[in-house]
């Protein structure tokens, strides 16, 4: 039977046992208090993360954002109630010394981790930042900056453990040489994707062309490649390196669209019919403000091109208002169909290739 004095007894007994000429006791404390600190981080990262945030003046900034600064917050708590925990241990030289190391390592960890994490929203705070450098290559120099940021945590982690970071950086620089001699391609991929972005070739969301490569909406600008969906929905990725090797085509930054049209018409038309025909097309055209485009720069062509094999060949070039794809299909299906009247209301008919055959009798 349990009674208060066998609990006593129990009591005295664990407090005589000792692990690491420290009594075990003093575990039992270093685990209730580094327990307590883990179980309010939540509570004080609310705290923490409002005042951080005001003090950075990042008060308009998404859920994303603020949930990215979350993790350093918490660890900072946890690694505050290690510290406060670890005076329970510091009788023992050793086991203090280990937990100090840690420690120390964690909030090593915490300054770069919360470095890392505050680059995007800094950067959302430069004024008109995204339309000098262009969002993607924002994107890709706060993600450079985050990979610095890491690589130099890590060597700090490792010095604070006494490991010299200075033979492994020499050991890797020679490393990283034959590397890049292997790599060139992707060193030119990167190189490449770099200047797209500077130059503003294009960006997230454009519809491109590659000359005898491809056609599409670009989805993402990586390092070492582009994202493009093409129309049939597939998606392809191009090495960054075809940019510069082949000429590309904006689409969307075209200011008008093109309709060049070769028609002919039946060699049995009449000189006045053809004259008629092209004067119709050309007041058409001129005359709809609307669809058409009318300048010294987009000026309107209808004119006899030449004598094809089968037809007299009529050369209509105009140019549409807008640059909206579904809009110029709209505004080129209208003006075949005036096209067509025009040329049979003037009593003519369009041409098919033919061809006679003469048959001689012997």
């Amino acid at each position: 039977m349990i009674t208060p004095d066998s609990i006593l007894n129990i009591f005295s007994t664990i407090k005589s046992l000792s692990l690491f000429d420290l009594h075990i006791e003093r575990y039992l404390y270093f685990l209730v208090t580094l327990t307590f600190f883990f179980l309010v981080r939540n509570f004080l990262n609310e705290l923490i993360s409002k005042k951080i945030l005001y003090l950075f003046r990042f008060r308009n900034i998404n859920q994303s954002t603020k949930k990215n600064l979350d993790g350093p917050i918490k660890l900072f708590i946890v690694g505050i109630g290690l510290s406060v925990a670890s005076y329970f241990l510091s009788d023992s030289e050793k086991i203090y010394e280990f937990l100090h190391k840690i420690n120390s390592s964690i909030f090593t960890i915490i300054i770069f981790w919360f470095l890392s994490q505050i680059i995007r929203p800094s950067f959302s705070k430069i004024k008109n930042i995204e339309n000098i450098l262009t969002r993607d290559l924002v994107e890709w120099i706060t993600n450079f900056i985050r990979i610095v940021i890491f690589i130099l945590g890590f060597c700090a982690v490792l010095e604070l453990w006494g490991i010299r970071v200075g033979p492994i950086v020499a050991g890797l620089g020679l490393f990283g040489v034959a590397v890049a001699l292997g790599a060139q391609d992707l060193f030119k991929n990167l190189i490449s994707g770099v200047l797209v972005l500077i130059e503003k070739r294009f960006k997230k969301g454009d519809v491109v062309l590659i000359e005898n490569v491809i056609e599409g909406v670009v989805e993402k600008i990586g390092f070492r490649s582009t994202a493009i969906r093409k129309f049939d929905k597939s998606l392809c990725y191009i090495p960054n390196n075809q940019f510069a090797e082949n000429a590309v085509t904006n689409i969307t930054k075209i200011s008008n669209r093109r309709i060049n049209w070769i028609i002919g018409l039946e060699y049995k038309s009449s000189t006045k019919q053809l004259k008629s025909i092209c004067k119709d097309i050309e007041k058409k055209i001129t005359s709809n403000k609307n669809d058409f485009c009318v300048n010294e720069i987009t000026p309107v062509i209808v004119k006899i091109n030449e004598f094809s094999a089968s037809s007299i060949d009529i050369l209509v070039r105009c140019f549409t208002n807008n640059n909206d794809f579904q809009e110029f299909l709209n505004v080129k299906d209208r003006l075949a169909l005036d096209i067509k009247e025009i040329v049979e209301r003037r009593g003519c008919s369009f041409a098919f290739p033919s061809q006679s055959l003469y048959i001689e009798k012997s």
